[in-house]
This record gives structure tokens, C-alpha cells and sequence, in this order.
């Protein structure tokens, strides 16, 4: 059964913020360079490789995105929700490989210090600043929900921070003509932009493992499964993230030995309790009335098979 989720909104203001900062990260990435070139500055050129890959990130976050629209098919009947977390995921491998290409230049800013005009360093990194403190901005909003904008938000908060980091080894070279002040910040620099790196890594991870979500407590859902008016009991449950926001669950569930048409209401309570409480909006419920004893578990087993239901995210089940 294919389902559609409506995202529209956060997808639009995804999309239009990563559009804009896509193109201020390339304008900033020829500054840079050239401001490296001309300043003889390793910080500054760098920094123009990490907006490089960093705009890379920020297109592949857009084809994600695009992917994720496209409507399911009998082959993908999820769709292709998923290209975001794979690109998320892409988007935190690269952010570690970041990281350790600062860690690599620092070692050798360590033992091979340069010459460095810091004045026109310092002018480079405070416009780098700003384009980055703009593109923050753009997609603060949207990373809150969507894993795969939260990659590129990470991208552009960890360029912030370079920045950050370029101008006071600037104005620190500026006033004491001590370079290792550069290697010492991009020490740092690449602390932090790795710790965010292994939060996206873990997250998309999680979600492509079908882990169940942080924020939702299994012991909580099978209680408030249980609390539901005509059931009895339930078995094999499954929680997991399709993609960014949208939470999904399946579970057999025994019930009172009532009418079929009374199961109908057990699933809209089930459904109501589960999206009120968990956010989890789309639901398969195997509905079983009867028990086996000649099965391990107690539960009705293949040769006695009851009638089953598969839910959609609104509650209306197929009697299969």
C-alpha cells in the first residue's frame, strides 16, 4: 500500500534555503581563493576547499531532496524517502574526512610555518563570516526536521566556525607575528566539526538500520498499546524512521473476540494514541481474536489465522 506524508512546507523552505546558500558558498569559495593566493594564507585556501566540498554536500542535499518528491511505485512503495538519509549520511562521511584534512594541515603548519599578509587574511575571513552567517540563517529553520538539510546545515555551521577560527589567527598574527597561532585554531576547528560529523553519521545510520527513533520509549508504546480499549495483548513490534520526521510501526495485536466491524475503532484508537503521543503516523496492525496452545508464544498461529489489517496513516484498514 503506498502512502503519502505531506511535507510540503519544510520541504519548500529546504529547498529554497539550500538553493541560496549553495550559490553563496561558491561565491565565497572563489573569494577565498584568490584571497588565499594573493595572502599567501593555507588557512584561507583551505578553508575554499572546505566550502568546495561543502557545495558538493549542499547540491547532493538538492538531488536528495528532488529524489524524495518522486512518487511511489509498486517497486518502491516507500518511495525514495531514503535518498535523503543516504545523502545525510554521505554529507557526515565527508564532514570526518574534513576533519582530518584539518588535523593534516595543522600537523604541518606545526613543523612548516609561512609568511602570512594577516591584513588581507583578515578581510577575506570577515566576508567568509558573513556569507556563512547568512546561509545559517536560511537553513536553521528547516534542519530542525529534515536529517538530510541538518548535513548541510552542519556544513555551513562548521565553515562559520573556520571562519571564526581564520580571524583570530589573523588578528593574532597581525599583533604578535606568531603563526603557530593557525595551526593551534585549526586544531580546533577540526575538533568540532567532527563531533557534529559523528552525530549526522550516527543519526543516518540509525534511521537506514531501521533503529527505533531517540525520542520514542518502546516500553512507553507497548503500554499505551495495551491501555487501548479491546485489546489484549500484542507481539512482534516494530518501530522505526522511514526518513526525517515520519515514524512508522507494525505489530500483531490481539484483541477481544468481537465483530469485524468493531475493529475498526480498536485501530482508530490505536492510531490516535500512537500519532498523539509518539508522532508515529503510519502503522501495519495484524489483528489476531484467538489463541494457539500449541504455539510457543500462545498466538494464534498459521493453520487457525485470523483475519488481519493493514492501516494507513489516517487509520482506514484492508481486510486481507
Amino acid at each position: 500500500m503506498a502512502h503519502q506524508h505531506n511535507h510540503t512546507n519544510q520541504d519548500i523552505q529546504g529547498t529554497r534555503g539550500l538553493k541560496i546558500a549553495l550559490l553563496i558558498v561558491g561565491v565565497l569559495m572563489v573569494v577565498e581563493v584568490v584571497g588565499g593566493i594573493l595572502s599567501n594564507s593555507l588557512a584561507l585556501i583551505g578553508d575554499a576547499g572546505h566550502m568546495l566540498v561543502d557545495g558538493l554536500a549542499l547540491a547532493l542535499s538538492l538531488f536528495a531532496i528532488s529524489l524524495a518528491h518522486r512518487p511511489a511505485t509498486t517497486v518502491r512503495t516507500y518511495g525514495l524517502h531514503r535518498a535523503e538519509i543516504m545523502a545525510a549520511l554521505a554529507n557526515g562521511v565527508t564532514l570526518v574526512l574534513i576533519a582530518g584534512y584539518i588535523f593534516y594541515e595543522a600537523y604541518q603548519r606545526f613543523f612548516e610555518p609561512r609568511e602570512i599578509r594577516s591584513g588581507l587574511m583578515l578581510t577575506v575571513a570577515i566576508i567568509g563570516l558573513l556569507g556563512n552567517i547568512a546561509g545559517i540563517f536560511l537553513l536553521r529553520g528547516a534542519s530542525r526536521a529534515n536529517l538530510n538539510v541538518r548535513g548541510a546545515f552542519l556544513h555551513i555551521l562548521g565553515d562559520t566556525i573556520s571562519s571564526v577560527g581564520v580571524i583570530a589567527a589573523a588578528v593574532i598574527v597581525a599583533l604578535t607575528g606568531w603563526t603557530y597561532a593557525d595551526p593551534i585554531i585549526a586544531v580546533i576547528i577540526g575538533i568540532i566539526v567532527l563531533w557534529g560529523a559523528v552525530r549526522l553519521v550516527r543519526e543516518s545510520s540509525d534511521i537506514l538500520l531501521e533503529a527505533v527513533p531517540r525520542h520514542i520509549d518502546v516500553q512507553k508504546v507497548i503500554d499505551a498499546l495495551k491501555k487501548v480499549e479491546g485489546v489484549v495483548d500484542l507481539h512482534d513490534l516494530h518501530v522505526w524512521s522511514i526518513t526525517s520526521g515520519i515514524y512508522a510501526l507494525s505489530t500483531h495485536v490481539l484483541i477481544e473476540d468481537v465483530m469485524v466491524s468493531r475493529t475498526h475503532d480498536i485501530i482508530d484508537n490505536i492510531n490516535r494514541e500512537m500519532t498523539e503521543h509518539f508522532g508515529i503516523t503510519h502503522t501495519t496492525l495484524q489483528l489476531e481474536c484467538s489463541k494457539c496452545e500449541n504455539c510457543a508464544e500462545g498466538f494464534v498461529c498459521q493453520l487457525n489465522r485470523p483475519q488481519s489489517f493493514e492501516v494507513d496513516t489516517h487509520g482506514h484498514g484492508t481486510e486481507q
